[in-house]
């Protein structure tokens, strides 16, 4: 413990010695001096399942920090790193996979939003059949052409909910095709499930309300685009919420539970700040990637903003 903290003392003096002497030139260079300079105290003992909150949609009750499915399916936005989603695709075995869910559940996380494809149904019959876990799987699909061949294919393949992808309903809505997101949500429901729509542009929710679609809950990216990536004059692979304040007040008037995502710019922004940031502006769930060294960071710190923010503008609608 003793070698720690001299450990930490040394690091933040280093940190502060280099900044000082206006030797910290890089990107990388400055967010090594940063993390030196913050460096965390031993992690404490994950919080019990227990206290995570969870909230309900429909039927379904959910935690209100969500596994997110592109780590493990190896989708990165990784601006222009272009092996990270192969190094990704190796990271996570299915023995990692299932180590991940395993950390999820014990710190309270009960539910994964995940793509369907075959590697998935395959992992969650594994997880579910052969490990004895029980995190509940939250169907993403992605093929406008065959929406009700994947929606009946997530809920024979145990999915308690199915969501349109992000992408999706971007397209279909400017394409003015609400109707097609509109049938999605009604076939899901009638099988019992909840049923969500995604999107990256705010005008995806203003349709469906003015439509009245009649989603479960709406998929919403949302951070406050307080990062170098983001800024309007080099726009890269990571601008995931164009205009934040009118999500905000948009969302103010929705009554529909809301799930945000893409909270933390891709590992752009913390934790701390991107999960405040969402819930005290509205959010009433988070889906995060979350590696599994992550899990349990993540969790504490989601817990302790839900628990800051129980009383905020947007009343909490789940």
């Amino acid at each position: 413990m003793k070698k720690d903290l001299h450990r930490r003392d040394f690091l933040k003096r280093s940190a502060a010695t280099v900044s000082g002497l206006g030797l910290v030139g890089s990107f990388e260079e400055m967010a090594l001096a940063q993390a030196a300079a913050r460096q965390p105290a031993p992690t404490p003992p994950a919080p019990a399942a227990a206290n995570l909150p969870k909230a309900k949609v429909g039927n379904v009750e959910i935690s209100r920090l969500i596994c997110g499915g592109n780590l493990i399916s190896g989708y990165a936005h990784s601006r222009d790193l272009i092996y990270v989603s192969p190094l990704l695709k190796h990271y996570f075995t299915d023995e990692k996979i299932f180590e991940t869910f395993r950390l999820c559940e014990d710190n309270g996380v009960n539910t994964a939003m995940l793509k369907l494809d075959d590697d998935t149904v395959r992992l969650l019959n594994v997880y579910w059949h052969v490990e004895g876990g029980n995190i509940q799987w939250i169907s993403q699909i992605t093929n406008p052409a065959d929406l009700t061949g994947e929606i009946n294919r997530s809920l024979d393949n145990g999915a308690v909910g199915v969501f349109t992808t992000g992408q999706m309903g971007d397209e279909l809505v400017r394409a003015g095709q609400v109707d097609a997101i509109a049938k999605a949500v009604e076939t899901v429901k009638k099988r019992g499930a909840i049923a969500g729509v995604s999107c990256h542009e705010i005008n995806v929710v203003i349709e469906c309300e003015r439509r009245g679609v009649g989603a479960d809950f709406y998929m919403k990216t949302f951070n406050s685009k307080n990062y170098w990536s983001a800024k309007p004059a080099e726009r890269y692979d990571s601008v995931f919420d164009e205009t934040p304040q009118k999500t905000i007040e948009v969302m103010a008037g929705v009554k529909t539970p809301w799930v945000a995502f893409k909270v933390l710019g891709a590992g752009a922004i913390t934790p701390r700040e991107g999960f405040d940031y969402a819930v005290q502006n509205g959010a009433d769930f988070l889906c995060v990637g979350m590696f599994d060294f992550q899990v349990q960071e993540d969790v504490r710190t989601a817990q302790e903003i839900f628990n800051k923010h129980q009383t905020r503008p947007r009343p909490w609608r789940a």
